[in-house]
């Protein structure tokens, strides 16, 4: 039986870790060739999905890329990876993104989980939405064509895999990656369905050219839909020290070999290392060499947890999230006890 621990013994951290903004600027040329492609594109096409990592859904959508790309275009937005979050908030979610931002067709889904229900109610929901939309010059058309939209790495290039292999029962269809930006360039259109036929767009994550608001950014780079090196893994490694510590979350104790909370990450990191023995040598000024925990390696190990879901479902916008009801909220801390 995992240990409890009560948050209020211990005087953690109460201000986000600072990271200077440039960390967190990341618009490279394919981002900018790419938007342009799309934005060409945008006249061929009859519905856009939008493609967004669950555990933040209020957090990091560009909003000016989102109006650009829209348009009067049928809009559904696909939140992906709820299995590892928190299965009990997703309706409130999906209230709140309607009352406050208009979303109308919000889908929850896990991309890699053919039985996902949620995978399951897309094809539909598009045909629908199609059908009834005014399609303009391509009333005549009997073919759809749907794009896909996002910030990079929330599971773009799977979603089409995943509709691919089960609607035509065809693998591996484009590549994928934990690193993001492994789409470069609009892709040629996948057929996803026979009857009626469906093609879709992958398209290359896009960011905003400078992320301004530094948590948004460590939640992006926790997520993965930042390249790691460009913050540093012991930068985001600290950052989910912090945001475990402030909700109360303390599976990383055990997980990372500490015997209570820790507010340090040097501590944290090189107890990790001890205990997943990640020793890197270092040569010294007379030549002789030493073994000393390698810290990257440790928190490496520690963003993997989050990302895996080994250290519990979490919701990194829970403060963001309004109208909890208290058995919710109790539901919630039971869940990721």
């Amino acid at each position: 039986m995992a240990v409890r621990f009560d948050a209020a013994a211990y005087n953690f951290r109460k201000k986000c870790p600072y990271v200077r903004k440039d960390l967190l600027r990341w618009f490279p040329g394919h981002m900018n060739k790419g938007l342009k492609q799309m934005q060409r594109k945008l006249s061929s096409v009859d519905c856009v999905i939008e493609v967004h990592d669950a555990r933040i859904p209020f957090t990091g959508r560009n909003p000016v890329f989102t109006e650009t790309m829209l348009g009067a275009k049928p809009h559904i937005l696909v939140l992906n990876k709820r299995d590892l979050t928190i299965s009990s908030l997703l309706p409130k979610i999906a209230d709140q993104l309607k009352a406050e931002e208009n979303v109308q067709n919000v889908v929850f889904t896990n991309s890699k989980d053919q039985h996902c229900r949620g995978l399951k109610t897309l094809k539909p929901l598009m045909v629908d939405l199609i059908k009834n939309s005014n399609r303009y010059n391509r009333s005549e058309e009997l073919d759809y064509n749907v794009m896909i939209i996002g910030v990079p790495n929330v599971g773009k290039s799977s979603l089409i895999n995943m509709l691919r292999s089960k609607n035509m029962k065809i693998r591996h269809a484009l590549p994928v990656g934990a690193v993001a930006g492994v789409t470069r360039s609009l892709m040629t259109k996948m057929r996803i369905n026979d009857d009626p036929k469906i093609f879709m767009f992958d398209t290359p994550g896009i960011l905003e050219p400078s992320v301004t608001d530094i948590e948004m950014g460590l939640k992006l780079a926790l997520c993965a839909s930042l390249q790691d090196h460009l913050v540093g893994e012991e930068t985001i490694a600290d950052y989910l020290l912090y945001w475990l510590n402030s909700h109360a979350k303390f599976k990383y104790v055990d997980y990372m070999g500490l015997e209570e909370p820790c507010d340090d990450i040097q501590k944290v990191l090189i107890s990790g290392a001890v205990k997943y023995n990640r020793i890197r040598r270092v040569r010294d000024f007379d030549g002789t060499t030493r073994e000393v925990p390698d810290l990257l390696e440790s928190a490496r190990t520690m963003i993997k947890a989050f990302r895996t879901g080994e250290l519990g479902r979490i919701f990194l916008d829970i403060d963001i999230l309004k109208f909890r009801r208290k058995p919710e909220i109790e539901e919630e801390m039971e869940e990721l006890a």
